[in-house]
């Protein structure tokens, strides 16, 4: 096998082999080498299909940015991840790696028909294709899409590898470990600063790694880079590699994916694969450096055509050739340099193409002195090759004419095109972008966040310009923080910074229409395409975006964006700044599900959340059910007891002497300030502002459109301040909303809201004997009838805890809920449950308190109420304030659709033959005779076995329902037809007598 290994180059390690398998066979390459530059090493320059055509394809960068090489990897069992960058994922021994997207093989794929018929699929072909006939749509086109959609092949075992979080504070974070971000990291930590400095890559370095002639301060590079890494960590910087910044948030925050473990051949037992950080910093520094554009030709996709900065990183940091002759196609000089290394370790360079007329002289001089052809102001037109490139077809271009082409062999074609600055994180900040007309490439501008752009990210070329611009930011991020500060400059001997010009495409001597020139490589997108979509009507650059697919791939845009823009710009008649950018977004590079997850899998997948009494109720046999993110105790059986038989007792218990019950779970909120009451009036149907302090009231909140969203009661504690309670799985989205109106409606109402939900622990007390319970407990608090009716609440002391007593009841009893702060919540309870005894106290569950609360016809928002259902559907028109100029959702109320006849209401159901329980969700009608499919004219909401009613009752959204009193109705079920009928939402004590005693 022909190896393009070159012996003692590089960083990789020549005395470690490693072996993996591509693909089924095994390879070697060394430790230090990633998939790509392994196989590379092996002559291997096939390793992907594209997504549409399925051309075949090999690795076009080195590093994140890449959008062929997409592989498949296996770490062991169930430890299967597909679209892998093969320039970026280190090799160990037994790793598996497969190639992607194509059937029966890599080298035969019979998707490449696509290939032959790619006129059939140009830009916007599918909202062309996919519209007629509709009735096709169901039965071919959407099959064919799902089966044709994705690369790679999903997961389909669960993955037992874990993942962290964790959380750091630095006073600047530095992105980007090239030149510029050390030196910025040397300024700041000489300044003495906490520093954190992160790369992508697997060891710090940047540029250097692949750059070694350069001199710094009289050293070798990579002597300098050893001996700046030591000192860096002499100064307490953090350096940490393999991690990617992922995303810049507000305020600093930067999201850090970092692997730990891909790279090892046997992790540690239960060690993380990845961990996400959430980072803040005071200070960001940007030294992200650039991306090397390609250059847009027809046939620049083939196997072997590859950007000539990443040919250079394979030669110098992994020791590895990309080819025995190579043809080099530039706009700039950056690959002249490429060319000569290549040179140097035995690769014959069959020919620099340079689209410039007048290249540097001293390149030029070089060149010649090496035996290199140059062809200046020439224009590469075409190649040849199926599985890798065989030869280049070149063209001398006059006067803006394209001249006789002439092949030259070869088998690496590379290119660059220039370079564009990395912006991505920047973008995400909303910081602008402004155009340079010099470089022909988007820099930064208005900055929005504590940051600052270092070297190459801000259009600065060349190792000495990134060192010493570097230590400028990072002198200038100590500053901001109030340190002093001193730039270090350094003096760098054979540098290489380089000028060029930019292309929207290269001139062709083909007819335009038949030129296949790729912009986005992974999906595949041409220069043809971008055009069309212009002259289709496509004038802002995200309808091009969108309707071409171009920079949509996985690697969102990073080599194809500017190009896209170029040709858009052209293809419009406008410079590029009025197209503008699309919008990039994170993650900066594919991030795994398990990143963001972190911790949260199997049972702590979502976070189960317990009152400060669910250790007492588990450790009195309680059963407990899920309700929101909470768990709650469902009920409480006794020796032999069915969840039925238990809760029937503890129904009949509570009416007849006390029950007990944990409450914590309610939302709660505090509403402070001087305008607290009209912000309650604004928020909620009910009236507020004679509520005096002291006294609550049922509340009912409404969305814009008129429709129940929570309810709860509400207890005005004094002039300005409210408890409110909510639904348990309501407490979130109440607080959102109100938090929306009030910084986006009313930001003028001086009102602070505040969550309580888990401050105070919530104990419900009802039954006859509630208030003998609870009269020895209260210090300073006339609990009588007649000095503390029903719906009071009050602070006081309760057992020698601070407490807020509500008088309240959802069962129709006489109750009482207790307030007290969470951590005496188990305590009081414990209290309360010894002192019951001689009431017989009974501990009730979740589903007693829906039996008891339906006895009484109270409503439970989200499952009485569908979200279509208005205060007057449900029976609730009594809370709406008749003279209140508005509230959220007055005005939908009075919208026709909302006020029309038959709408769904709120009823009682009363099975005919009294011991039928309805079933919850079953559907109702009018006519039981009726053709199928029958009109369903309404759905059972609650239905439980009433001990109190002596029978099965039911609550049901019924079209009309409030008009229909009496009436039948009939709930179809498998084996029979049940008949009920229509009754009030009242089931027990219809006139509250118990709720006076």
């Amino acid at each position: 096998m022909t190896t393009f290994r070159v012996p003692g180059r590089g960083r990789v390690l020549h005395n470690r082999p490693v072996s993996f398998t591509f693909d089924g066979m095994t390879y070697q390459g060394l430790e230090g080498d990633t998939v790509a530059s392994a196989l590379i090493a092996n002559g291997v320059q096939l390793m992907g299909r594209s997504f549409k055509y399925h051309r075949p394809r090999g690795p076009m960068a080195a590093g994140s940015e890449e959008p062929n090489a997409l592989i498949g990897t296996r770490r062991g069992k169930g430890r299967f991840e597909p679209n892998t960058r093969a320039t970026v994922q280190e090799i160990w021994n037994g790793l598996e790696t497969n190639s992607q997207n194509k059937y029966p093989s890599l080298k035969f794929d019979v998707g490449a028909i696509n290939d032959r018929a790619y006129m059939l699929f140009s830009a916007g072909f599918y909202y062309k294709t996919f519209m007629w006939p509709r009735s096709f749509w169901d039965k071919y086109y959407e099959p064919f899409i799902r089966a044709a959609a994705g690369l790679g092949v999903s997961p389909s075992e669960p993955d037992p590898d874990n993942y962290a979080s964790r959380y750091l504070h630095t006073d600047v974070l530095i992105i980007g470990a090239g030149p510029a971000g050390l030196a910025s990291a040397r300024a700041a930590a000489t300044a003495g600063l906490r520093v954190t400095l992160v790369d992508e890559n697997s060891e710090p370095g940047g540029t250097l790694l692949s750059e070694p002639q350069a001199q710094i301060d009289g050293k070798p590079a990579w002597d300098w880079l050893s001996a700046e890494l030591d000192a860096l960590t002499d100064l307490g910087v953090r350096i940490m590699t393999r991690t990617t910044a992922i995303g810049y948030y507000h305020q600093n925050m930067i999201a850090l994916c970092q692997k730990l473990a891909d790279h090892q051949e046997k992790p540690a037992e239960g060690a993380p694969r990845e961990r996400m950080w959430r980072v803040r910093a005071k200070q960001v520094i940007l030294a992200q450096g650039a991306l090397e554009k390609p250059l847009v030709f027809d046939g620049n996709d083939r196997p072997g055509v590859m950007l000539a900065g990443s040919a250079q990183t394979y030669l110098n940091r992994y020791g590895v050739r990309v080819g025995n002759k190579a043809v080099i196609v530039t706009s700039h000089d950056s690959a002249w340099y490429a060319a000569f290394d290549l040179a140097s370790a035995g690769t014959q360079i069959e020919a620099i193409v340079d689209t410039r007329p007048t290249p540097n002289a001293d390149l030029i001089k070089e060149a010649a002195a090496r035996g290199i052809t140059v062809l200046p102001g020439h224009t590469a037109t075409g190649t040849s090759g199926r599985l890798r490139i065989k030869s280049v077809r070149v063209n001398k271009v006059e006067n803006g004419k394209v001249l006789t082409a002439r092949n030259i062999s070869c088998d690496s074609l590379l290119i660059c095109g220039g370079w564009t600055p990395t912006l991505h994180l920047f973008s995400h900040t909303k910081g602008s972008l402004k155009w340079d007309d010099e470089s022909q490439t988007f820099l930064p501008d208005r900055i929005t966040e504590e940051c600052q752009i270092a070297g190459a990210g801000r259009g600065l070329w060349g190792i000495a310009s990134a060192l010493n611009d570097g230590a400028v930011m990072g002198a200038a991020a100590a500053t901001a923080l109030g340190k002093s500060a001193t730039a270090q400059t350094v003096t760098v001997t054979d540098d290489r910074p380089g000028t060029g010009e930019s292309h929207t495409e290269l001139p062709t001597d083909l007819d335009p229409g038949k030129a296949r020139a790729f912009v986005d490589y992974q999906n595949d997108v041409t220069a043809k395409d971008l055009r069309l979509a212009v002259r289709e009507g496509m004038r802002s650059i995200e309808h091009v975006k969108r309707y071409t697919t171009n920079g949509m791939a996985t690697d969102q845009g990073k080599m194809s964006n500017i190009n896209g823009l170029n040709i858009a710009a052209d293809a419009l008649g406008k410079k590029q700044p009025e197209v503008g950018l699309t919008t990039f977004r994170p993650p900066y590079t594919p991030t795994s599900f398990g990143a963001f997850a972190g911790y949260h899998k199997g049972e702590h997948f979502e976070v189960t959340r317990k009152t400060p009494i669910d250790s007492w109720a588990e450790e009195n046999g309680a059963v407990f059910e899920p309700v929101s993110l909470w768990r709650r105790a469902w009920y409480f059986p006794k020796d032999g007891e069915d969840m039925d038989a238990a809760v029937r007792r503890e129904c009949r218990e509570t009416r007849k002497s006390l029950g007990m019950f944990d409450a914590s779970t309610l939302g709660k909120i505090e509403v402070v300030g001087p305008d607290a009451v009209e912000f309650m009036n604004r928020m909620y149907t009910n009236p507020w502002t004679k509520l005096a302090p002291g006294r609550t009231r049922y509340g009912l909140l409404l969305g814009d459109d008129g429709f129940i969203r929570d309810d709860g009661v509400i207890g005005r504690l004094s002039d300005d301040r409210f408890h409110i309670t909510t639904t348990t799985g309501g407490a979130a989205r109440v607080l959102n909303m109100m938090e929306d109106y009030l910084q986006t409606e009313w930001p003028d109402l001086k009102v602070w809201l505040t969550s309580t939900t888990e401050q105070w622990s919530t104990i419900a007390l009802n039954g006859p004997n509630a208030r003998n319970l609870i009269e020895p407990f209260v210090e300073g608090l006339d609990i009588s009838d007649a000095a503390f009716p029903h719906m009071s609440i009050a602070e006081c002391t309760f057992a020698g805890f601070p407490a807020r007593l509500f008088r309240v009841s959802f069962t129709g009893e006489l109750g009482f809920e207790i307030n007290v702060p969470a951590r005496h919540g188990r305590a009081l309870w414990e209290k309360l449950f010894d002192a019951g005894q001689k009431y017989d106290i009974c501990t009730y569950g979740t589903e007693t308190m829906h039996v008891l609360r339906a006895e009484k016809g109270f409503i439970i928002v989200g499952q009485d109420t569908d979200g279509t259902v208005t205060p007057y559907d449900a029976g609730a028109g009594w809370a709406i304030g008749k003279n209140k100029p508005d509230f959220v959702g007055m005005r939908a109320l009075n919208r026709p659709d909302l006020t029309a006849e038959g709408r769904k209401q709120l009823v009682g159901l009363l099975t005919e033959d009294g011991t039928s329980k309805l079933e919850e969700g079953a559907q109702i009608v009018l006519d039981p005779n009726q053709p199928i499919p029958m009109k369903m004219v309404g759905h059972v909401t609650s239905s439980y076995h009433s001990d109190a009613a002596g029978r099965p009752i039911a609550l049901a959204l019924v079209e009309g329902g409030h008009g229909k009193t009496g009436d039948t109705v009939y709930i179809p079920m498998p084996d029979r037809t049940i008949k009920a009928t229509i009754t009030g939402t009242t089931f027990y004590d219809p006139e509250g007598a118990r709720l006076k005693l």
